[in-house]
């Protein structure tokens, strides 16, 4: 015991107030999670809420990098003036019974109640449903439940809402709907769109073929490619363009994978 504490005194005397000043507080945030061995202790529970903690961390991460110090708190180091804002944040200042506001809440915790409008957001894949539901036919359907419940809070108006591009865990990540859209019979839907003239993805989870994408990084649909962790495989669609371009794959072994191909590093065969 005398030996963790010791070892846990020299942690926090090595974060020294200095470090605040000589890197970005995104840094410093990360620093502390890996010095601190955060991750690897929660990554020794298995369970949901193991992993859910480790998410945590990484939406700290994100949280610092995108901080912008208000001018009322120049006099303040990034630190302090990220701890201020998110006790502020914290939401201990909730609006009284029956005050007209906006009320923000877990799809698990809405069960019961009932709105004249409500907004579902995040609706895409990867959140929901998750990651780790996708290949779980239970879990799915759990999944495909909850959105029931969801979307039969509202009494007069339902928003369902996704975005294209995310940025999750400290890096930005190009999002496609949800399959749960997919599902709703269209004579329900009405689609709206931000901007005009804008290439979004469709509630049926499929772009239009981009033949920008194809011109600037002359892969295109039918392409037999390399993945070095998948191995061989056929393009099946593309989309986007620059930074943000995407192709799905279809692996002989790994099966279907949407990829950026900024990242992916495909060999064309």
């Amino acid at each position: 015991a005398g030996n963790a504490l010791a070892g846990f005194i020299t942690l926090i005397d090595s974060l020294t107030p200095e470090q605040d000043t000589m890197m970005g507080l995104n840094e410093l945030t990360q620093l502390v999670i890996d010095e601190s061995g955060l991750k690897a202790h929660f990554a020794k529970d298995k369970t949901e809420k193991g992993q859910g903690r480790i998410d945590n961390l990484d939406e700290l991460i994100s949280a610092t990098k995108q901080f912008h110090k208000p001018e009322e708190a120049e006099d303040m180091s990034d630190l302090d003036a990220f701890l201020a804002h998110a006790a502020l944040e914290a939401g201990e200042n909730q609006a009284d019974r029956w005050e007209d506001c906006v009320q923000l809440m877990t799809l698990h915790s809405a069960k019961g109640l009932e709105f004249p409008i409500v907004f579902m957001v995040g609706m895409e894949e990867g959140l929901f449903p998750g990651q780790k539901s996708s290949d779980d036919p239970v879990r799915l359907a759990e999944e495909r439940r909850l959105c029931y419940v969801g979307m039969t809070r509202a009494r007069k108006t339902l928003y369902l809402m996704y975005t294209e591009s995310r940025f999750l865990y400290g890096q930005e990540m190009i999002q496609r709907p949800s399959r749960f859209l997919s599902e709703l019979p269209t004579e329900c839907i009405e689609e709206v769109r931000a901007r005009k003239n804008h290439i979004t993805p469709s509630l049926n989870g499929v772009r239009g073929r981009d033949t920008q994408t194809m011109n600037e990084t002359g892969i295109k649909t039918g392409q037999q490619v390399h993945h070095q962790k998948f191995g061989p495989g056929i393009v099946v669609d593309t989309e986007g363009s620059g930074k943000n371009a995407r192709v799905q794959v279809n692996f002989k072994h790994a099966g279907s994978k949407w990829l950026v191909l900024a990242y992916a590093k495909l060999d064309i065969l």
